[in-house]
């Protein structure tokens, strides 16, 4: 009992890894990899009684004036997007046993991933790995967040 008392008092802190993840944060874009990742994730959160965070994250355009109809439009077509692979991820999982979250961000994904990850107090995130072979050259957003070592990260083939 004190030992619980003290991994949750306010006075201790935050700690990253006590008693497995209480919180399981996953990328997810749509990309094979990533779907595969967030059924890692959801079976993980299933298993450890973990709250699960499913983000998506959408980069911005690099000219949104140019977009039709401006940032609104690129906005809503983020939304609309998220909420197909929301509704997918929702098929293909099984989240009806576990407590999750699904969020969208609007950014570079290995920044808001962080954040999201600070923000949520995560203790593990899982991504896929990246299919394209440039960015797996030249270093994907895996590999940032693995090098960052801010957390534990898994990474999904």
């Amino acid at each position: 009992m004190a030992d619980e008392q003290r991994a949750t008092s306010p006075q201790t802190g935050f700690e990253i890894g006590c008693d497995g993840p209480s919180v399981v944060l996953a990328g997810v874009d749509g990309s094979p990899t990533s779907m595969r990742a967030a059924s890692y994730a959801a079976g993980l959160a299933r298993r450890q009684g973990s709250h699960l965070v499913l983000a998506y994250v959408a980069r911005p355009p690099l000219y949104p004036p140019l977009e039709p109809y401006g940032a609104a439009a690129v906005v809503a077509t983020v939304r609309d997007e998220a909420r197909e692979l929301w509704r997918t991820l929702a098929r293909e999982t099984a989240l009806s046993d576990v407590r999750a979250d699904f969020l969208v961000a609007l950014g570079d994904p290995y920044r808001e991933l962080n954040r999201l990850a600070e923000d949520f107090r995560a203790d593990l995130l899982v991504v896929g790995a990246s299919e394209c072979l440039r960015r797996r050259l030249r270093g994907s957003l895996a590999t940032r967040l693995v090098g960052a070592r801010r957390r534990p990260v898994v990474v999904v083939p």
